[in-house]
């Protein structure tokens, strides 16, 4: 079964020279296109062919299935958004909870810009939401996110690190698409950020009081700390 999923989806070849490349965007351009006129069912690799200007057979020489331009559109977009959590997590000059809502606020404001795109995809992510490429994919963001977590837990257990990370995705994702499902205004819009965010800094604050009176020692190691 694992092995079908992933043949489904995997590319047949990647592009080696600029030819190819340009090839494979124009057919990547043309799917983000058909995608946002069509919903997920009706995408169809004749019709992706058809809007790149491209034979079928070229377009199977790099994608044996609509699944696999599908699970590529996806992909594209979680290493986007796995870069964006990685740029803003990580700018350390700033303290961890201001970088939290800063990523608060790109998330939501990334989800309404890109709504149209990002149902579609979702609509189609039962083609390949199991695959092990979409594991791996997904797993990145979620490294980003422990490292962080680690940052502001640092005497956390790892449970309580995995735990604390999930629980702030899934809500960034479940709010993402609540918010972006209707048309808001951007006050609107940056009203619901900075209610997530508030509430995310918050939820880690309590938990950093409740991890240092359970750890006087390590707390009082960490105020002697220069900053």
């Amino acid at each position: 079964m694992t092995n079908r999923q992933t043949a489904r989806i995997s590319s047949r070849k990647h592009p080696k020279q600029s030819r190819s490349t340009e090839l494979v965007a124009a057919i990547l351009q043309a799917a983000t296109q058909v995608l946002a006129q069509e919903d997920a069912q009706r995408f169809t690799t004749a019709r992706v062919a058809e809007k790149a200007g491209v034979s079928i057979g070229s377009l199977y020489q790099y994608f044996p299935n609509k699944a696999a331009i599908l699970f590529r559109l996806q992909f594209d977009e979680w290493q986007q958004t796995t870069e964006m959590l990685r740029r803003i997590l990580e700018e350390v000059g700033r303290p961890p909870l201001d970088r939290l809502s800063t990523l608060v606020h790109s998330f939501i404001q990334s989800e309404c810009e890109e709504v149209a795109m990002r149902v579609a995809l979702n609509d189609a992510a039962s083609l390949y939401r199991d695959a092990p490429e979409a594991q791996q994919a997904k797993a990145a963001g979620d490294i980003v996110f422990q490292t962080f977590m680690r940052e502001v837990l640092p005497g956390a257990s790892q449970a309580t690190l995995v735990q604390a990370g999930e629980l702030i995705t899934t809500t960034l994702s479940t709010v993402g698409h609540a918010v972006s499902e209707n048309a808001r205004s951007p006050k609107a819009v940056n009203r619901w950020a900075e209610g997530m965010a508030d509430m995310f800094c918050a939820w880690l604050t309590s938990l950093q009081a409740r991890q240092n009176s359970d750890n006087p020692t390590q707390a009082r190691h960490d105020s002697d700390e220069p900053t």
